[in-house]
């Protein structure tokens, strides 16, 4: 079979995907008889491109990495983001925008109105998955299609699929993890006599923290990704808002030295917990004594550890992600949806 894809983003996530698609292209039609195409791809600061034929990805990806405009390669105008998915022709939306953690606007706009014209959808965007999974979820059923976002939380780390797939009936009652990659390599640099700044500048240099590395810092990126798990693996909605929230900014080396000399370690750590009908979330630094499983995570490595009805603790941990990791979580997204 062979399918149509628009990608609406192509920052670090999206020109990764891209590369991706490009190495398993063989893979991907010899193992699962899927062929495809990239009709349209949309970026935030150089145009976009719709081409019914196919863009050639590595002219694509030569350009942007070189500052040229998209618009060269683009046979059909279209003057915004809807008219974009719109007239992309495409089977499959890849949607990357960037996060807005207080309404998860305009994606949820995006997925909603690829799904209505019968596209398939995968997202690395956190702020749908928080703030319409049920409503987008239910569009997508009624239109059989599927809406997936296994890159949202862990990168591709296979947490929700885990849950849809290989755990029937397991109902999750309350997890643990360290969700923010940027937090923990922080503390981690801390340790090495790092001041705060000097560790921000670091993991803003290798391109892990933004320029405003408040989102990760305050914590919010560890608590919309508790939302999104407890909203979708619980089935009950969370809002970020509503999660206790504590920020590393009061970590202090003088308190890194003292933990260190009582062999213990600060993290970040995210917990949820079931409370009958509700959910109780909680983002802040704990000390992890040597006996912990999150004692030896550092870097930007992840865990996150389940507790559910029918096992013993499940625990999964992700070494090292970056944006090839987040761009195989959208290909099996892919790969699961059609086949």
């Amino acid at each position: 079979m062979h399918y149509k894809i628009a990608m609406l983003g192509f920052g670090n996530v999206g020109r990764a995907t891209a590369e991706l698609f490009l190495r398993k292209q063989a893979e991907l039609e010899e193992t699962y008889n899927i062929t495809f195409s990239v009709t349209g791809i949309a970026t935030g600061s150089r145009g976009r491109a719709i081409n019914p034929a196919g863009l050639d990805l590595a002219k694509v990806l030569t350009a942007v990495q070189s500052g040229q405009s998209l618009e060269q390669f683009s046979s059909v105008p279209n003057s915004d983001t809807l008219e974009f998915i719109k007239k992309s022709g495409a089977d499959v939306l890849f949607e990357n925008s960037p996060v807005n953690y207080a309404t998860g606007q305009p994606a949820i706009d995006h997925i909603r109105c690829a799904l209505e014209l019968g596209m398939h959808v995968a997202t690395a965007n956190k702020g749908p998955v928080v703030h319409a999974w049920k409503e987008l979820k239910a569009l997508a059923k009624s239109k059989g299609r599927e809406f997936f976002h296994e890159s949202t939380v862990m990168d591709g780390a296979p947490i929700f699929s885990l849950f849809r797939g290989a755990l029937p009936a397991a109902q999750l009652l309350g997890l643990r993890a360290i969700l923010n990659s940027t937090t923990n390599l922080i503390l981690s640099r801390m340790e090495n006599s790092e001041s705060f700044d000097e560790a921000v500048k670091y993991a803003q240099k290798i391109g892990i923290a933004e320029t405003d590395p408040s989102g990760d810092v305050d914590g919010w990126d560890a608590a919309i990704k508790i939302a999104a798990l407890a909203t979708v693996l619980m089935n009950i909605p969370v809002n970020p808002a509503s999660i206790d929230r504590t920020g590393i900014h009061g970590i202090s080396p003088e308190m890194i030295a003292e933990a260190k000399a009582q062999g213990k370690r600060y993290k970040l750590i995210c917990t949820a917990e079931r409370n009958g009908s509700s959910i109780r979330g909680k983002v802040s630094p704990e000390l992890i004594p040597m006996t912990s499983p999150f004692y030896s995570v550092e870097g930007t490595t992840s865990i996150i550890q389940f507790r559910t009805d029918v096992l013993g603790d499940l625990t999964l941990i992700e070494s090292d992600p970056g944006p090839h990791t987040t761009a195989y979580g959208l290909l099996a997204d892919f790969i699961n949806a059609v086949k």
